[in-house]
Protein backbone atom coordinates (compact mmCIF):
# COMPACT_ATOMS: atom_id res chain seq x y z
CA UNK A 1 0.00 0.00 0.00
CA UNK A 2 1.52 3.37 -0.90
CA UNK A 3 0.71 6.23 1.53
CA UNK A 4 0.58 9.69 0.03
CA UNK A 5 -0.18 13.16 1.78
CA UNK A 6 -2.44 15.46 -0.27
CA UNK A 7 -0.78 18.44 1.00
CA UNK A 8 2.19 17.61 -0.63
CA UNK A 9 3.37 20.66 -2.97
CA UNK A 10 0.64 22.70 -4.31
CA UNK A 11 -1.81 20.32 -2.98
CA UNK A 12 -4.29 20.02 -5.30
CA UNK A 13 -6.56 17.46 -7.40
CA UNK A 14 -3.64 16.86 -9.58
CA UNK A 15 -2.06 14.77 -6.64
CA UNK A 16 -5.50 12.80 -6.60
CA UNK A 17 -5.44 12.24 -10.53
CA UNK A 18 -1.97 11.26 -10.75
CA UNK A 19 -2.52 8.54 -8.15
CA UNK A 20 -5.70 7.09 -9.42
CA UNK A 21 -3.71 6.49 -13.28
CA UNK A 22 -0.49 5.62 -11.85
CA UNK A 23 -2.86 3.05 -9.43
CA UNK A 24 -4.52 1.85 -12.01
CA UNK A 25 -1.33 1.24 -14.90
CA UNK A 26 0.46 -0.66 -11.93
CA UNK A 27 -2.00 -2.66 -9.68
CA UNK A 28 -0.94 -0.81 -6.62
CA UNK A 29 -3.30 0.17 -4.13
CA UNK A 30 -2.77 3.55 -2.71
CA UNK A 31 -4.23 5.04 0.82
CA UNK A 32 -4.56 9.34 0.50
CA UNK A 33 -5.26 11.85 3.13
CA UNK A 34 -5.47 15.24 3.19
CA UNK A 35 -7.04 15.18 -0.18
CA UNK A 36 -6.95 18.95 -1.88
CA UNK A 37 -6.17 20.38 1.43
CA UNK A 38 -4.30 23.67 -0.30
CA UNK A 39 -7.56 24.34 -1.71
CA UNK A 40 -10.60 27.08 -0.51
CA UNK A 41 -12.75 23.88 -0.48
CA UNK A 42 -10.80 20.77 0.18
CA UNK A 43 -11.78 17.22 0.06
CA UNK A 44 -13.65 16.03 -3.26
CA UNK A 45 -15.82 17.72 -5.39
CA UNK A 46 -17.85 16.40 -7.83
CA UNK A 47 -15.69 17.02 -11.02
CA UNK A 48 -12.63 14.74 -8.55
CA UNK A 49 -15.11 12.19 -7.32
CA UNK A 50 -16.44 11.60 -11.25
CA UNK A 51 -12.58 10.49 -11.75
CA UNK A 52 -12.85 8.42 -8.71
CA UNK A 53 -15.55 6.72 -9.65
CA UNK A 54 -14.45 6.48 -13.26
CA UNK A 55 -11.43 4.84 -12.25
CA UNK A 56 -13.86 2.24 -10.53
CA UNK A 57 -15.37 1.57 -13.17
CA UNK A 58 -12.02 1.02 -15.46
CA UNK A 59 -11.04 -1.37 -13.25
CA UNK A 60 -13.41 -2.47 -10.65
CA UNK A 61 -11.75 -0.98 -7.77
CA UNK A 62 -12.28 -1.37 -4.16
CA UNK A 63 -12.67 2.42 -2.80
CA UNK A 64 -13.27 3.41 0.46
CA UNK A 65 -14.02 7.22 1.34
CA UNK A 66 -15.19 8.07 -2.56
CA UNK A 67 -17.96 10.79 -1.10
CA UNK A 68 -18.25 14.51 -1.94
CA UNK A 69 -16.08 16.24 0.68
CA UNK A 70 -14.35 12.93 1.55
CA UNK A 71 -10.42 13.81 2.41
CA UNK A 72 -9.55 10.53 2.64
CA UNK A 73 -9.50 7.79 0.31
CA UNK A 74 -8.91 4.21 -0.31
CA UNK A 75 -8.53 3.16 -3.52
CA UNK A 76 -7.28 -1.41 -4.47
CA UNK A 77 -7.37 -1.58 -8.12
CA UNK A 78 -7.89 -4.67 -9.99
CA UNK A 79 -7.06 -4.90 -13.71
CA UNK A 80 -8.20 -2.43 -16.02
CA UNK A 81 -10.72 -3.44 -19.20
CA UNK A 82 -10.76 -1.80 -22.07
CA UNK A 83 -14.44 -0.40 -23.68
CA UNK A 84 -17.07 1.74 -24.24
CA UNK A 85 -17.91 4.11 -21.05
CA UNK A 86 -20.12 7.14 -20.61
CA UNK A 87 -18.91 9.61 -16.97
CA UNK A 88 -21.09 12.63 -16.49
CA UNK A 89 -20.25 14.85 -14.24
CA UNK A 90 -23.17 17.05 -13.28
CA UNK A 91 -21.68 20.21 -13.42
CA UNK A 92 -19.24 22.55 -15.50
CA UNK A 93 -16.41 20.58 -13.65
CA UNK A 94 -13.56 19.60 -16.51
CA UNK A 95 -14.14 16.80 -18.57
CA UNK A 96 -10.47 16.87 -19.79
CA UNK A 97 -8.94 15.82 -15.77
CA UNK A 98 -11.44 13.64 -15.64
CA UNK A 99 -9.80 12.29 -18.76
CA UNK A 100 -6.38 13.06 -17.22
CA UNK A 101 -7.28 10.38 -14.69
CA UNK A 102 -8.48 7.08 -17.19
CA UNK A 103 -6.18 8.05 -20.30
CA UNK A 104 -2.90 6.58 -18.85
CA UNK A 105 -4.56 3.31 -17.40
CA UNK A 106 -6.59 2.96 -20.81
CA UNK A 107 -3.12 3.54 -22.57
CA UNK A 108 -1.71 0.25 -20.73
CA UNK A 109 -4.91 -1.91 -21.72
CA UNK A 110 -5.81 -4.24 -24.19
CA UNK A 111 -8.27 -3.16 -26.51
CA UNK A 112 -9.59 0.04 -27.98
CA UNK A 113 -11.61 2.21 -25.46
CA UNK A 114 -14.25 4.96 -26.39
CA UNK A 115 -15.17 7.31 -23.70
CA UNK A 116 -18.37 9.93 -23.54
CA UNK A 117 -17.90 13.03 -20.85
CA UNK A 118 -20.09 15.51 -20.39
CA UNK A 119 -19.29 18.80 -18.40
CA UNK A 120 -16.95 21.74 -18.81
CA UNK A 121 -15.36 21.96 -22.11
CA UNK A 122 -13.41 24.88 -21.76
CA UNK A 123 -12.49 25.56 -18.11
CA UNK A 124 -10.12 28.31 -16.73
CA UNK A 125 -7.71 25.95 -14.73
CA UNK A 126 -7.65 22.95 -16.94
CA UNK A 127 -6.75 21.85 -19.96
CA UNK A 128 -9.50 22.58 -22.85
CA UNK A 129 -10.80 20.27 -25.33
CA UNK A 130 -8.56 21.86 -27.91
CA UNK A 131 -5.66 21.58 -26.26
CA UNK A 132 -6.01 17.75 -25.76
CA UNK A 133 -7.18 17.52 -29.67
CA UNK A 134 -4.69 19.72 -31.59
CA UNK A 135 -1.59 19.48 -29.20
CA UNK A 136 -1.40 17.29 -26.39
CA UNK A 137 -2.58 14.42 -28.83
CA UNK A 138 -0.58 14.71 -31.36
CA UNK A 139 2.37 14.26 -29.72
CA UNK A 140 0.97 11.18 -27.61
CA UNK A 141 0.42 9.52 -30.74
CA UNK A 142 4.07 10.18 -31.99
CA UNK A 143 4.85 7.66 -28.66
CA UNK A 144 3.06 4.87 -30.59
CA UNK A 145 -1.22 5.35 -29.16
CA UNK A 146 -3.79 6.69 -31.29
CA UNK A 147 -6.29 8.62 -29.91
CA UNK A 148 -8.57 11.52 -31.03
CA UNK A 149 -11.39 13.63 -30.20
CA UNK A 150 -14.61 15.11 -30.37
CA UNK A 151 -16.49 18.15 -29.85
CA UNK A 152 -20.09 17.69 -30.21
CA UNK A 153 -21.42 20.63 -27.42
CA UNK A 154 -19.31 23.35 -25.78
CA UNK A 155 -19.49 23.55 -22.38
CA UNK A 156 -18.46 26.94 -20.41
CA UNK A 157 -18.74 27.55 -16.85
CA UNK A 158 -20.74 27.81 -14.90
CA UNK A 159 -23.34 26.32 -17.01
CA UNK A 160 -21.19 23.45 -18.50
CA UNK A 161 -23.63 20.84 -20.56
CA UNK A 162 -20.25 20.35 -22.95
CA UNK A 163 -20.27 17.03 -24.42
CA UNK A 164 -17.15 14.73 -25.61
CA UNK A 165 -15.69 11.95 -27.39
CA UNK A 166 -12.65 10.22 -27.37
CA UNK A 167 -11.41 7.59 -28.42
CA UNK A 168 -7.99 5.75 -27.07
CA UNK A 169 -5.88 2.86 -29.06
CA UNK A 170 -2.68 2.01 -26.91
CA UNK A 171 0.43 1.26 -28.90
CA UNK A 172 1.38 -2.31 -29.64
CA UNK A 173 3.82 -3.12 -27.02
CA UNK A 174 4.36 0.10 -24.94
CA UNK A 175 4.69 3.73 -25.04
CA UNK A 176 7.76 4.40 -27.24
CA UNK A 177 10.36 7.08 -25.53
CA UNK A 178 10.36 10.58 -27.40
CA UNK A 179 12.97 13.34 -27.41
CA UNK A 180 11.90 16.89 -27.53
CA UNK A 181 14.78 18.72 -26.34
CA UNK A 182 14.90 20.33 -30.13
CA UNK A 183 11.11 22.20 -31.61
CA UNK A 184 12.20 22.47 -34.91
CA UNK A 185 11.10 25.20 -37.33
CA UNK A 186 7.67 26.59 -36.89
CA UNK A 187 5.53 25.08 -39.60
CA UNK A 188 1.87 27.03 -38.73
CA UNK A 189 0.28 29.28 -35.84
CA UNK A 190 -3.51 29.52 -36.03
CA UNK A 191 -6.03 31.42 -33.33
CA UNK A 192 -9.10 30.30 -32.97
CA UNK A 193 -11.78 32.42 -30.61
CA UNK A 194 -15.28 30.94 -29.68
CA UNK A 195 -18.34 32.89 -27.61
CA UNK A 196 -21.62 31.88 -26.90
CA UNK A 197 -24.38 33.72 -25.88
CA UNK A 198 -22.40 36.86 -26.42
CA UNK A 199 -21.67 39.60 -29.60
CA UNK A 200 -19.25 37.78 -31.92
CA UNK A 201 -17.79 41.14 -32.13
CA UNK A 202 -15.49 40.46 -28.98
CA UNK A 203 -14.02 37.40 -30.66
CA UNK A 204 -13.38 39.29 -34.11
CA UNK A 205 -11.36 41.82 -31.35
CA UNK A 206 -9.18 39.08 -29.72
CA UNK A 207 -8.23 37.38 -32.90
CA UNK A 208 -7.32 40.66 -34.45
CA UNK A 209 -5.32 41.52 -30.96
CA UNK A 210 -3.80 37.74 -31.54
CA UNK A 211 -2.42 38.51 -35.04
CA UNK A 212 -1.36 41.94 -34.78
CA UNK A 213 0.62 41.12 -31.23
CA UNK A 214 1.96 37.88 -32.78
CA UNK A 215 5.87 37.57 -33.03
CA UNK A 216 5.29 35.19 -35.44
CA UNK A 217 3.22 34.76 -38.40
CA UNK A 218 -0.10 33.49 -37.99
CA UNK A 219 -1.18 31.27 -40.48
CA UNK A 220 -5.34 31.27 -40.02
CA UNK A 221 -7.48 32.79 -37.27
CA UNK A 222 -11.02 31.58 -36.90
CA UNK A 223 -14.14 33.19 -35.68
CA UNK A 224 -16.96 30.61 -33.94
CA UNK A 225 -20.34 30.81 -32.39
CA UNK A 226 -20.06 27.83 -29.84
CA UNK A 227 -23.01 25.32 -29.61
CA UNK A 228 -22.97 25.90 -25.84
CA UNK A 229 -25.82 25.83 -23.33
CA UNK A 230 -24.61 28.92 -21.42
CA UNK A 231 -22.32 32.41 -21.66
CA UNK A 232 -18.42 32.15 -22.44
CA UNK A 233 -15.87 33.22 -24.80
CA UNK A 234 -12.50 31.71 -25.25
CA UNK A 235 -9.15 32.33 -27.22
CA UNK A 236 -6.98 29.82 -28.39
CA UNK A 237 -3.38 29.96 -30.36
CA UNK A 238 -2.27 26.58 -31.31
CA UNK A 239 1.19 26.68 -32.64
CA UNK A 240 2.79 23.59 -35.15
CA UNK A 241 7.21 23.59 -34.42
CA UNK A 242 8.84 20.70 -36.49
CA UNK A 243 9.15 18.46 -33.42
CA UNK A 244 6.64 19.47 -31.04
CA UNK A 245 2.88 21.25 -30.02
CA UNK A 246 2.27 24.31 -27.86
CA UNK A 247 -1.33 25.89 -27.59
CA UNK A 248 -2.26 28.90 -24.94
CA UNK A 249 -5.58 29.94 -23.96
CA UNK A 250 -7.56 33.01 -22.42
CA UNK A 251 -10.90 32.87 -20.98
CA UNK A 252 -13.65 35.66 -20.94
CA UNK A 253 -15.45 36.59 -17.73
CA UNK A 254 -17.16 39.58 -16.25
CA UNK A 255 -14.51 41.83 -15.50
CA UNK A 256 -12.08 40.80 -17.81
CA UNK A 257 -11.85 42.71 -21.31
CA UNK A 258 -11.39 41.37 -24.50
CA UNK A 259 -8.05 42.94 -24.78
CA UNK A 260 -7.12 41.35 -21.41
CA UNK A 261 -7.94 38.04 -23.03
CA UNK A 262 -6.20 38.29 -26.49
CA UNK A 263 -2.71 39.74 -24.46
CA UNK A 264 -3.34 36.44 -21.90
CA UNK A 265 -3.05 34.11 -24.98
CA UNK A 266 -0.31 36.26 -27.16
CA UNK A 267 2.27 36.86 -24.32
CA UNK A 268 2.62 33.62 -23.47
CA UNK A 269 2.61 32.70 -27.03
CA UNK A 270 5.51 35.32 -27.77
CA UNK A 271 7.49 34.27 -24.52
CA UNK A 272 7.97 30.88 -25.36
CA UNK A 273 8.88 31.57 -29.05
CA UNK A 274 11.39 33.90 -28.03
CA UNK A 275 12.82 31.57 -25.73
CA UNK A 276 13.43 28.85 -27.97
CA UNK A 277 11.93 26.19 -25.61
CA UNK A 278 10.13 23.43 -27.10
CA UNK A 279 7.05 23.21 -24.95
CA UNK A 280 5.23 25.34 -22.46
CA UNK A 281 4.71 24.39 -18.98
CA UNK A 282 1.19 22.87 -19.10
CA UNK A 283 2.31 20.30 -21.88
CA UNK A 284 5.36 19.13 -19.78
CA UNK A 285 2.43 18.27 -17.18
CA UNK A 286 0.58 16.36 -19.40
CA UNK A 287 3.83 14.57 -20.78
CA UNK A 288 5.22 13.34 -17.37
CA UNK A 289 2.97 10.22 -17.15
CA UNK A 290 3.40 9.15 -20.52
CA UNK A 291 7.08 9.39 -20.72
CA UNK A 292 7.72 8.00 -16.98
CA UNK A 293 5.37 4.86 -18.19
CA UNK A 294 7.62 4.73 -21.66
CA UNK A 295 10.62 4.71 -19.30
CA UNK A 296 12.12 7.61 -20.69
CA UNK A 297 12.09 11.05 -22.41
CA UNK A 298 13.19 14.33 -22.21
CA UNK A 299 12.21 17.66 -23.31
CA UNK A 300 12.48 21.70 -22.99
CA UNK A 301 10.37 23.84 -21.34
CA UNK A 302 10.17 27.72 -19.71
CA UNK A 303 10.40 26.67 -16.26
CA UNK A 304 9.27 23.85 -13.74
CA UNK A 305 6.54 25.10 -11.51
CA UNK A 306 4.84 23.56 -8.08
CA UNK A 307 2.80 21.81 -9.88
CA UNK A 308 5.21 20.17 -12.23
CA UNK A 309 7.59 18.83 -9.21
CA UNK A 310 4.68 17.77 -7.08
CA UNK A 311 3.52 15.74 -9.85
CA UNK A 312 7.27 14.33 -10.41
CA UNK A 313 7.22 13.04 -6.53
CA UNK A 314 3.45 11.37 -7.03
CA UNK A 315 5.14 9.47 -10.61
CA UNK A 316 8.16 8.46 -8.42
CA UNK A 317 5.99 6.98 -5.74
CA UNK A 318 4.07 4.46 -8.41
CA UNK A 319 7.66 3.84 -10.62
CA UNK A 320 10.77 3.19 -10.53
CA UNK A 321 11.91 6.10 -12.73
CA UNK A 322 14.63 9.08 -12.24
CA UNK A 323 12.88 12.70 -13.31
CA UNK A 324 15.42 15.76 -13.06
CA UNK A 325 14.51 19.28 -13.77
CA UNK A 326 18.17 21.55 -14.77
CA UNK A 327 18.25 24.80 -15.84
CA UNK A 328 20.01 25.42 -19.21
CA UNK A 329 19.98 28.97 -19.56
CA UNK A 330 17.57 31.88 -19.66
CA UNK A 331 14.17 30.55 -18.32
CA UNK A 332 14.93 27.40 -20.40
CA UNK A 333 14.97 23.99 -18.43
CA UNK A 334 15.29 20.28 -19.51
CA UNK A 335 13.57 17.75 -17.70
CA UNK A 336 14.41 14.30 -18.65
CA UNK A 337 13.29 10.99 -17.03
CA UNK A 338 15.13 7.68 -17.15
CA UNK A 339 14.28 4.27 -15.68
CA UNK A 340 16.42 3.38 -12.69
Amino acid sequence: MIYIDGETGEGGGQILRTSLALSMCTGKPFQIANIRAKRKKPGLLRQHLTAVNAAKSLCNANVDGGEISSQTLEFVPSEVIAGEYHFAIGTAGSTTLVLQTILPPLLCSKGVSTIRLEGGTHNPFAPPFHFISEAFFPILNRMGANCSAKLSTWGFYPAGGGRIEVTITPPTEKLSILDLRERGKLIKAEALAAVSKIPREVAEDECNLITNKAAFPVDKCKIENADSPGPGNVAMLGMEFENSRVFFTGFGEIGVSRNKVGHTVISSANKLYRSKAAIDEHMSDQLLIPMALAGGGCFTTLHSTQHTITNIEIIKKFLSVEISCEKLSGEIWEVRISKI
